[in-house]
């Protein structure tokens, strides 16, 4: 598509904001409705499994996607050949990933049957959808056409709770939910293709864009790590507690997990835009840019944050019942991470997108490793909680990595940094010690301050404006049009 025809940020934040908004709400559902469905042996084993296929799952992109961005942000690159290229390597990783992935199944759960039973349930259409979806998703990106991108994350949620519902109305046993809960993925990536099909053409027969290849062995160790990441818990942790210990830790961990999402969206609307202006040479608007992006991503993790922070014990009782209130401190601990992984997305594609992945992958290598320690040695201490502190314990190591490695660094401490997380820190610590018998009251107050966060930032005030006076004029200019005609 030409350049004139591409979204401006905004207009992609957008829409994939609303588009992430209901996924949420929908991948939320299908939370809730597993965990009143699946008794907690059920719903740790399901963890365990799921964590494998999403592990599979990025096994067949490898880091691809962030290279397609690479290569499609440089001049005179021709994009059926490079999306061809990609969806060839895709199919091959496919292959490959389900020959190793079932290897690895069988040998190290020999002797549980269940699991490997799931494993084929849930992996194979689920780790196809996610490649087929990829394929989409990645094409969308490349072309800032974000609403697409949505589209297709929106259709695979409600896929997702709507099979899940049929399953419990027909009383299903966990394997067939399992297989339903695959299914859904794969209904959206069909669909995806299709879409990326009627926008450029795919030749699997055609010439091989050998760009995708370069740097590739960084990119898919980083990418490795970073997916690994909100896996490895349920992974170690099955060796170390009780299924049913998994199972809390799961449903505390997923709800976070289900939310990084949102900063994920915002950063991606800003990965092409960050990758055209370095290959460009335009360092100062990369710094400009990275940011902006860090000043949005940080506001949305402290917001997200602040709900689950101060009112762990009543979400989790209102979602999922009381059976589930044990999740609900691990919860607590766990929702401080959704602010740590939001500023470290922002950092991390500060340093692919400068061409630097290999600081990233060495910062990911460290915590992964790190965290492999970590859940083994405080699961065992401290059983679930020790677990959430595992979880949190490991972001913060990956945002001093990334810090200390991205250039320009104290520019970032201290336009971004310092200002935001010491006032975001001293409002929990206080408002948690003042208020914590009046948890909705923490809750007002602690958005009040975040507003005054986005008014007393000059930069931030700026933008808004010039936003609204933009939003303004296209308004006066349609309406004077419109009279005209």
């Amino acid at each position: 598509m030409e350049k004139s025809k591409k979204n401006s940020i905004a207009k992609n934040i957008l829409h994939l904001f609303y588009s992430t908004a209901l996924s949420s709400v929908f991948n939320g559902a299908a939370l809730i409705f597993l965990a009143y469905y699946l008794q907690s042996y059920y719903y740790g084993m399901f963890s365990v499994v799921l964590a494998i296929a999403m592990i599979m799952g990025y096994f067949t992109d490898a880091g691809l996607s962030a290279i397609v961005l690479r290569e499609g942000s440089k001049k005179n690159v021709n994009t059926s050949v490079l999306i061809s290229s990609y969806v060839k390597l895709r199919i091959g990783l496919l292959v490959l990933t389900f020959l190793f992935g079932f290897l690895f199944i069988h040998l190290s759960n020999s002797g549980h049957r269940e699991i490997i039973q799931t494993a084929y349930c849930l992996i194979i259409p689920l780790v196809t959808g996610v490649a087929l979806q990829g394929i989409g998703t990645t094409y969308f990106q490349l072309i800032e056409k974000m609403q697409y991108y949505g589209l297709i994350r929106i259709i695979s949620s409600v896929c997702l709770v709507l099979t899940l519902l049929v399953g419990m109305i027909f009383q299903l046993s966990p394997l067939f939910i399992s297989t339903l809960y695959g299914f859904s993925y794969l209904t959206a990536g069909i669909i995806g293709v299709y879409l990326v099909s009627k926008n450029v053409q795919i030749r699997l027969s055609g010439p091989f864009h050998m760009g995708l290849l370069q740097n590739l062995g960084s990119f898919t160790l980083g990418g490795l790590v970073f997916v690994m990441l909100p896996q490895l818990g349920p992974l170690v942790l099955e060796k170390t507690i009780t299924l049913q210990e998994v199972g809390l830790f799961a449903v505390a961990y997923r709800i976070p997990q289900a939310l990084q999402q949102i900063p994920l969206i915002v950063a991606g609307a800003y990965s092409p835009v960050l990758f055209r202006s370095f290959n460009n040479n335009l360092l100062d608007d990369h710094l400009r840019y990275n940011i902006e992006l860090l000043k949005i991503i940080s506001l949305f993790g402290m917001a997200m944050t602040i709900p689950f922070y101060y009112l762990s014990d009543f979400i989790i009782n209102l979602l999922i019942g009381e059976e589930w209130i044990h999740a609900a401190f691990p919860l607590k601990i766990l929702s401080v991470m959704l602010t740590l992984q939001a500023i470290n997305i922002g950092l991390a594609d500060g340093l692919t997108s400068r061409a630097l992945q290999s600081y990233r992958t060495r910062v990911q290598i460290i915590s992964c490793l790190s965290g492999i320690f970590l859940y083994m040695f405080l699961s065992q201490s401290f059983g679930v909680t020790g677990a959430a502190f595992a979880g949190v314990i490991i972001e913060g190591i990956a945002f001093l990595g990334f810090w200390i490695c991205i250039p320009n660094r104290w520019i970032i401490a201290k336009r971004v940094i310092i200002p935001y997380l010491t006032f975001f820190i001293f409002c929990l610590g206080f408002l948690d010690f003042f208020l914590n018998t009046i948890p909705f009251i923490a809750v007002v107050i602690h958005f009040l301050l975040l507003v005054f966060v986005v008014i007393f930032d000059k930069e931030n005030m700026e933008k808004i404006n010039s936003f609204i006076k933009k939003m303004g004029f296209n308004q006066k200019w349609k309406s004077k049009k419109f009279e005209e005609g």
